[in-house]
């Protein structure tokens, strides 16, 4: 509350909307590197790095006063292999292309933009795991042609209701072609002109 992490501060609804929201990220065993773009107050990333200790995160915030909570949460927890960066994922993105095995976001921005400041992170047959709520197979329409131009393919989509009936949709799309080297944009580019 005093950070204001999130809105959602009941501990049955934490739990619910936070925790087990986060986990429906892992398909099975995640190894290797992952970013989680627009983290906040660590979800999905802290929660997967508790989960898969081999795992390798970096949490990416543009928010110091997050960062600074998210750097104290991990030593508090001690977690190792995993790291906070205090930057816009458009931004790392540039520094990182190709970096990463996995890439998530969660409830940040629409899709089309989502994906352009996220997909060029993603290594050639990684993962970008997209969290979404009920509308989230509407978003996965309408955002084919940005899936398709940076590099991706829908390699599944699953449908999850989590405890308090709020529909979550969570889709690995594999990077099978590499993005090309103009995306992603500036992000008031992106914002006004998605793909």
């Amino acid at each position: 509350e005093k950070i204001n992490l999130t809105a959602i501060t009941e501990y049955e609804e934490v739990l619910d909307k936070h925790f087990y929201d986060s986990l429906l990220a892992a398909n099975g065993d995640l190894k290797g590197i992952l970013a989680d773009v627009g983290t906040g107050a660590g979800f999905p990333g802290v929660v997967l790095k508790i989960v898969f200790p081999d795992l390798h995160v970096v949490l990416i915030e543009p928010l110091h006063k997050r960062c600074v909570f998210l750097e104290s949460l991990i030593e508090k927890l001690a977690l190792k292999g995993i790291e906070v960066v205090n930057e816009r994922g458009e931004d790392h993105s540039l520094s990182h292309r190709e970096a990463y095995d996995y890439v998530t976001a969660r409830a940040v921005s629409n899709l089309n933009g989502l994906i352009e400041v996220c997909g060029a992170m993603v290594k050639k047959d990684g993962y970008f795991i997209c969290m979404r709520g009920k509308d989230g197979r509407n978003e996965i329409e309408k955002a084919e042609k940005a899936i398709s131009t940076m590099g991706f393919a829908v390699e599944f989509i699953h449908d999850e209701v989590i405890l308090n009936g709020d529909q979550r949709v969570i889709s690995y799309f594999r990077k099978v072609r590499s993005t090309p080297l103009k995306y992603p944009r500036k992000y008031n580019i992106i914002k006004k002109s998605p793909l």
